[in-house]
């Protein structure tokens, strides 16, 4: 049997439910349902009257107005996330990280998609816009996440709220970032390739300028560095971050050496060029990991995990970054300290079959 309503309900749910519209299908006073709503616990209301309240919220469909009620108290349960990433499957866990931990907190995300690396052309502002219209919807705070890690300047409206960046840094040192350990990412890699018996390493490096590429040669130079080794420059080629640039590149360090002094390891500083680089190998009549071991760097699972032989490789931690980017946030809007102006995340080593 269907259950039956009071008439005018349909009515009232098709324009829209007031809290008005409650307190009068209750029969009790506007301010009795403000109190049962708000939770307010020095009001004298008996359960019987909290009772029909609730009734009458749940027949009637009332929702609180999200908006009068954040303009009421300053506050909302909503934080802003502005990104790029919507245009980068690979790093779209550091959403996925940040919206897990979010309501965890009983948070929501708001995400306001930018185009952070196009500083001309048809989207010039588009970012300024993003922040704008999430600040209209007054958020508690905003996070600012990147697709690949590096300097980033903030629009100015951004400091009216707390804001953490994520995947990148700021370059006026203002605001707190969380990023990856890249130094660490790259020792630990090199650590992999040591302990596997490989001393003569070569490595296909990104544009040597970007904090990836710097933090991930500089730890793989304290690893040979641990072990009595130098970093011979001659094993490091710079080439683009693809699958062409990492051909091109092993094939030069594979071919500027007889077979006996090549070396019997490539350390790839992204996936996109391991990729390519197993086909250079493969090329010459070599195999993975019998002749030459590889390792990667992101851990794209498209290519990592379908490579044959499967990609060791060190992971970008994306979706940790993103948790603790919400945690973060969750403490300076809360005015709490926070551990540091950077959080750097660890890189774990990822074992497949190419070492």
């Amino acid at each position: 049997m269907a259950k039956s309503t009071t008439p005018g309900t349909a009515a009232v749910r098709q324009r829209g439910v007031t809290m008005k519209d409650v307190a009068k299908h209750a029969g009790v006073s506007r301010t009795a349902v403000s109190f049962v709503l708000s939770n307010r616990e020095n009001a004298s209301i008996s359960e019987e009257t909290r009772t029909r309240i609730n009734d009458a919220v749940q027949e009637l469909g009332y929702r609180p107005n999200a908006g009068a009620r954040a303009l009421a108290s300053q506050r909302s349960d909503w934080y802003g996330i502005v990104t790029e990433i919507v245009t980068a499957p690979f790093a779209v866990d550091i959403i996925k990280g940040a919206q897990d931990q979010a309501w965890l907190d009983r948070r929501f995300l708001l995400i306001a998609p930018s185009d952070q690396a196009d500083a001309v052309g048809p989207n010039q502002g588009l970012e300024d816009a993003a922040i704008e219209k999430l600040l209209e919807q007054r958020v508690e705070g905003l996070l600012y996440a990147a697709t690949f890690h590096r300097g980033v300047r903030v629009p100015e409206s951004a400091n009216e709220v707390p804001t953490v960046l994520i995947n990148c840094y700021d370059a006026d040192g203002k605001l707190p970032s969380i990023v990856p350990d890249e130094r660490g990412g790259g020792r630990v890699a090199v650590e992999r390739l040591l302990q596997a018996g490989h001393s003569r390493i070569g490595i296909i490096n990104l544009d040597p300028v970007i904090p990836a590429a710097v933090g991930r040669l500089e730890g793989a130079r304290e690893a040979l560095s641990a072990a009595g080794l130098e970093l011979d420059p001659d094993l490091v080629v710079s080439g683009y971050a693809t699958a062409d640039g990492g051909y091109d590149a092993a094939c030069r360090i594979l071919d500027r050496y007889p077979p006996e002094d090549r070396p019997t390891a490539l350390f790839c500083l992204n996936d996109r060029m391991a990729m390519g680089a197993y086909d250079a190998i493969k090329e010459r009549g070599l195999t993975i990991p019998g002749d030459i071991a590889v390792i990667g760097f992101d851990n794209q699972e498209l290519i990592a995990a379908y490579l044959r032989p499967k990609l060791t490789t060190v992971a970008l931690p994306f979706e940790k970054m993103g948790a603790l980017g919400v945690q973060t946030l969750a403490a300076l809007t809360a005015g709490q300290p926070i551990l540091a102006d950077q959080q750097l995340v660890d890189c774990p080593l990822l074992e497949r079959s190419s070492v």
